[in-house]
């Protein structure tokens, strides 16, 4: 116990030590392998190219829509101070777990990651498998792949080399990590501050309220910084889709949730976050907007946190409002 407590009173020293002012901080754009947006590189310092996956034979990368990743590559001719990262894995993605059971295996993973970051001209790694030793996306796990994930954090370190960046995805519920184990191997971690719940309650509220089931995005930022990740190591999730009932459709991006008819905005002033309903007055549809993506930006700002992250850009307007949005509140 008297471990644990020097401990959290040594993250919260660094909290303070470490502050991160407006040049450091850190937006990360998700862009996917199958959407043919063209992102704005003036926008966002970091881009995470979804997905690469662990191969079939356990050893090596295979990357999604490789023509596409090298389009994306090629933004930094636009902005020279962009960062491209190979995001592997993502829901349903599998052989994570028989592959970081295995040093021979995992160490020829981690020795392919670093040639892939050579191939393609890439900035780093983001690892992005999400729920180690549980089987909820679908996939094969271990009790022990907790663990394994840590010594496959720190041999893809040390293939990569320290002046490329390592950083990760985790679930809102920091429950699956050891994130103390490998905090000294990572430049910062991304954290999925949504799909928290479905409609009649938030999927990425702000604050706890009555239309919060489960973690608030604030809890969960605190868990991960209790978990072992100091404030300026943290970036927050920010989703540009909302979750809706049947009627208006269980993933649907910010796009098309603007252009829906007979539905009415509601806001949430405890939570700080939007929502639907119909005409009933049925809670359907929670997402973000402008307005939420604002104070959550001031929480980033407030907490010291490195910055936020969004998944993903294609669902943006073709204005890109809600990226300007977080551009405009963090850069």
């Amino acid at each position: 116990m008297r471990k644990k407590t020097l401990n959290t009173l040594l993250l919260i020293l660094l909290s303070f030590i470490i502050k991160v002012n407006a040049g450091e901080r850190k937006i990360i754009a998700y862009v996917t392998s199958w959407s043919n947006v063209k992102p704005d590189p003036f926008l966002m310092p970091h881009i995470n190219y979804a997905f690469g996956h662990v191969s079939k034979n356990f050893n090596s990368v295979r990357i999604d829509n490789e023509t596409r990743l090298k389009e994306i590559v090629s933004l930094k001719k636009i902005n020279p101070k962009l960062k491209v990262l190979l995001s592997i894995g993502g829901w349903g993605s599998g052989n994570f777990s028989e592959m970081a059971a295995n040093p021979t295996l995992r160490l020829s993973f981690a020795r392919d990651c670093a040639s892939k970051v050579k191939e393609f001209g890439l900035d780093g790694i983001d690892i992005d498998w999400e729920y180690p030793t549980s089987k909820e996306a679908g996939i094969s796990s271990s009790l022990d792949d907790t663990g394994n994930f840590t010594l496959l954090m720190k041999d893809i370190r040390n293939a990569i080399g320290k002046k490329k960046l390592l950083t990760l995805a985790t679930a809102a519920e920091p429950k699956y990590i050891n994130l103390k184990s490998i905090n000294p191997f990572i430049n910062f971690v991304n954290i999925m501050t949504y799909d928290m719940a479905s409609p009649p309650f938030h999927h990425a509220g702000l604050y706890k309220s009555n239309f919060t089931q489960n973690l608030s995005v604030e809890e969960s930022i605190i868990k991960h910084f209790n978990a072992g990740i100091p404030y300026h190591k943290l970036v927050m999730g920010i989703p540009f889709y909302g979750r809706g009932t049947k009627e208006v459709g269980d993933f649907i991006d910010y796009r098309n949730i603007v252009n829906l008819k007979d539905y009415k905005r509601k806001w949430d002033n405890t939570s700080k976050a939007p929502y639907l309903v119909d005409t009933d007055n049925k809670f359907v549809c929670t997402y973000e907007d402008k307005e939420s993506i604002k104070l959550k930006c001031d929480l980033i700002k407030k907490m010291g946190l490195l910055g936020g992250m969004y998944w993903d850009y294609a669902g943006d307007t073709d204005n890109q409002d809600l990226a300007k949005a977080v551009y405009n509140s963090l850069l």
